[in-house]
C-alpha cells in the first residue's frame, strides 16, 4: 500500500506493527533460549548428516530474511544474529559428543554445506549469512582433510611435518628414519587411497563437498609424498630406497582414476 500511495490504512497499520513486534521479540528470545537451554546429549543424533534442528534453523532464517529484504527492518537482523550465535554453540556441543575430530569437523562441515544450500535459494539477500557459512565450510574442510589424511597415511603425514617443515635442509634426517616410512607407504598406498575414496564419498552428504574433499587431500598427499621423495635424494645412501619409492606419476595416474568416478 506504501508502494502504490494508499495510506487510508497507515493508522491501524501503525498500530497493528505497535502490538505485533513486542510480542514477535518474545516469541523470538524464547527460541533463542530454548536453543541455549536444550539437552544437546537428547537431541543429538548418532550420526555426522545435517541435523533437523539445524535445518529448520536455516529455513527458517532463509524465509525471515527474504520477507525482511524489502523492509530491511534492523531490530530482525539483530535478532537473526543472535540465532545464529545461538545455533552456532548447539552445533559445537552436537559436534563434542562425536568420539574423534574427524568425525567432529565432518559434521559441521555437512551441516554448513547445507546451510549454504538453503542460503542459495534466498538470493542475494542472504549472501552475508553465506559467505559466514562458507567460511566455517572451508575451515572444517581444511581440518577434516588433516585429520583423513593423518588416519590413512599417518606416517608419511608425521615425517614430512616433523623432518621436512620444522627442521633447515642441513640437518637432514638419516636413513633409518625415512625407510619404514617408505616402504610402509609403498605396501599400503593403494589400498589406503581406496579406503579413503570410499568413505568420503559414503559419509559427505553433499556431492560437490565430496568432490572437493577429494580433491584437497589428494593434491595434499601428492604433495607432501613429493616432498618426501626429495628429501630421500638429499640423504646419504639414500639411494638404496630407490626400488620402494612409489613414482608420482603412478599416484598421479591413480588420484585421476578416483577422480573420474566422482
Amino acid at each position: 500500500m506504501s508502494n502504490r500511495r494508499l495510506p487510508c490504512l497507515d493508522t491501524y497499520l501503525d498500530k497493528a506493527l505497535i502490538y505485533l513486534w513486542p510480542r514477535f521479540k518474545t516469541v523470538f528470545d524464547m527460541y533463542i533460549q530454548s536453543l541455549y537451554q536444550c539437552d544437546a546429549k537428547m537431541l543429538w543424533v548418532d550420526g555426522t548428516h545435517p541435523h533437523h534442528i539445524v535445518r529448520c534453523y536455516m529455513e527458517f532464517t532463509a524465509s525471515l530474511v527474504q520477507l525482511n529484504a524489502e523492509c530491511g527492518d534492523g531490530q530482525l537482523d539483530m535478532s537473526l544474529k543472535r540465532l545464529r550465535l545461538a545455533v552456532d554453540d548447539l552445533l559445537v556441543r552436537f559436534a563434542e559428543k562425536f568420539a574423534t575430530k574427524k568425525l567432529q569437523h565432518l559434521f559441521l562441515l555437512n551441516n554448513c554445506d547445507m546451510a549454504i544450500s538453503i542460503l542459495k535459494e534466498a538470493g542475494e539477500e542472504a549472501k552475508e549469512l553465506r559467505r559466514y557459512f562458507e567460511e566455517k565450510l572451508e575451515s572444517n574442510l581444511v581440518s577434516f582433510v588433516d585429520e583423513l589424511l593423518m588416519e590413512y597415511f599417518g606416517d608419511l603425514i608425521k615425517f614430512v611435518k616433523n623432518h621436512i617443515y620444522l627442521i633447515s635442509y642441513t640437518e637432514c634426517p638419516n636413513i633409518a628414519d625415512v625407510e619404514p616410512v617408505v616402504k610402509n607407504f609403498a605396501v599400503k598406498w593403494r589400498t589406503n587411497l581406496e579406503l579413503m575414496h570410499n568413505e568420503v564419498v559414503t559419509c559427505c552428504s553433499n556431492f560437490v563437498s565430496g568432490m572437493a574433499i577429494l580433491k584437497a587431500a589428494m593434491a595434499q598427499l601428492l604433495n607432501d609424498y613429493n616432498r618426501l621423495s626429495e628429501c630421500v635424494k638429499m640423504i646419504p645412501g639414500g639411494s638404496s630406497l630407490n626400488r620402494n619409492l612409489v613414482s608420482i606419476t603412478s599416484i598421479s595416474y591413480e588420484i585421476r582414476k578416483y577422480s573420474r568416478t566422482l
